[in-house]
């Protein structure tokens, strides 16, 4: 039987079993970031697990404790951009919705680190299958959420009609800027170019 007094006493803190690892957020975000730098200033075929170590200011061991090789490393990252995507536009109109989207996403692209990786990792990625797979679910999973939310608040507002093609909506939406901005990588966009491009999509969208 248990007393009071036993009660009362207060209970030894459990420790973390021994040789357990216990990874630090702060440096696993540090590392993260020392990555996407690290990308943009070598790119991928340079990079090395010294050279991002270094970048974050931590030991190699630290960084080959959360990733086995540099491969997984950039493979967990572009993963994580597609749980992250991006927020859905919700400005009431069609045309509001993609001209926020158009903004916010040419912004994201025309980043220094954005432009640089990339490109590199879309060249890669034609090497490395793996790669490959994880770049285009980054890249589509990001955008089709997105898209298909400003589709479907467009047809409850009878801007679009029901059963619109989803993948050919998600074309036309997400196509022009990626090409413009990560094909043939213009610096600059046109004067006014986001406004006619938000024009002639709505205006497609409307068509299908």
């Amino acid at each position: 039987m248990t007393t009071n007094a036993e009660e009362s006493q207060p209970r030894p803190r459990r420790r973390a079993p021994a040789g357990a690892a216990v990874l630090r957020e702060d440096v696993t975000e540090a590392i993260r970031a020392a990555v996407f730098e690290e990308l943009a200033a070598v790119g991928y075929a340079r990079m090395s697990i010294e050279g991002i170590a270094r970048r974050a200011g931590v030991g190699k061991t630290a960084v080959y404790r959360r990733w086995r090789s540099k491969l997984h490393l950039v493979l967990d990252l572009v993963s994580a951009l597609a749980v992250q995507g991006l927020p859905t536009p919700d400005t009431g109109s069609l045309e509001g919705d993609l001209r926020l989207l158009y903004e916010v996403t040419s912004r994201a692209l025309r980043h220094p680190v954005a432009s640089q990786i990339l490109p590199d990792l879309q060249a890669e990625a034609a090497r490395n299958p793996d790669i490959a797979e994880a770049l285009q679910k980054a890249l589509r999973e990001g955008q089709d959420g997105v898209a298909k939310g400003i589709v479907t608040a467009a047809q409850e507002r009878g801007e679009v009609r029901p059963g619109v093609d989803h993948d050919l909506a998600l074309d036309l939406i997400s196509g022009p800027l990626y090409w413009r901005s990560v094909i043939i990588r213009s610096p600059k966009l046109p004067k006014g170019y986001l406004a006619a491009l938000t024009r002639a999509t709505a205006a497609a969208l409307k068509a299908l």
